[in-house]
């Protein structure tokens, strides 16, 4: 591990899998406990570029950008949470992981849950931030809001002010570089930049959370409005989970908050046996 008090240097790569190469970024010792992170949509590694010296300093944290965002090639078939979930599984194996904790932030978390289920020898714990538990109702009332992020491309570059305004109300104030590193993200969005909600919002969770038997941390971002309510929800479904509260915490919460973010996480897997 890195010694206390010295910063963990990220080291990025890709992984070749049989659908193409994904993308990654890791700090901390090669032969520590690893800590997978699973970025929201349309993010990607670098949601976490705060947080991984952070948890470096303890653990292996791996933050790979999700097949189809940042610098991953995008899933042979149609996009899927269970398509990334296969990824991420792959992903490990590539590494030679046998199993890991596993970090999901809204759509990663969605992810996690799927990887969880399907995939349980690999994971070794969760922490679920901001993630929406994705029932019926949920799909109901998804099908009827407009798109998150989709804005029609214009020749005066004018749909990137679109971009910016659709999140801008979810972000803090006086923080542009954190919507920029947003923008940024979804310009690189392999297809439909709004394909990775329609995955979220197509995914029959209540199948797969009775598959769900590792230690969970809940992290709920009380000024996010979309997922907030819903850490209620996992309490409920998940005798064995745990809550963390950050306040102030807003839909960018790793690298809005990754001091208190990483603390939280640090908190829970070093309680795990």
């Amino acid at each position: 591990m890195t010694p206390r008090g010295q910063p963990a240097v990220i080291r990025r790569a890709y992984a070749d899998l049989p659908h193409g190469q994904v993308h990654y970024a890791e700090c901390g010792a090669r032969d520590a406990q690893v800590v997978l992170l699973l970025h929201q949509t349309p993010r990607s590694w670098a949601e976490y570029r705060e947080v991984l010296p952070l948890l470096g300093q303890r653990y292996r944290a791996i933050a790979m950008d999700t097949a189809g965002f940042g610098a991953s090639d995008p899933p042979a078939g149609p996009a899927s949470i269970e398509a990334w979930a296969g990824v991420a599984a792959q992903f490990l194996g590539r590494l030679g992981i046998a199993q890991a904790d596993v970090v999901g932030h809204h759509t990663g978390g969605v992810i996690a849950i799927e990887l969880a289920a399907r995939h349980g020898a690999l994971v070794r714990s969760l922490v679920l931030s901001s993630t929406p538990y994705t029932d019926p109702e949920f799909r109901r009332l998804r099908a009827e809001r407009p798109p998150i992020d989709a804005v029609e491309a214009s020749e005066d570059g004018s749909h990137l002010a679109a971009l910016w305004r659709k999140r801008q109300g979810f972000y803090p104030p006086g923080r542009p570089e954190l919507l920029q590193a947003f923008v940024r993200d979804a310009l690189q969005v392999s297809g439909d930049v709004e394909g990775g909600h329609r995955a979220v919002a197509s995914y029959r969770m209540e199948e797969r959370i009775a598959a769900v038997t590792q230690p969970v941390l809940v992290i709920r971002a009380g000024a996010d409005p979309f997922a907030a309510p819903h850490a209620a929800h996992w309490l409920q479904l998940l005798p064995q989970a745990q809550l963390a509260d950050l306040p102030e915490g807003m839909v960018p919460l790793p690298d809005q908050l990754p001091d208190a973010f990483a603390q939280a996480v640090l908190r829970f897997l070093e309680a795990q046996p």
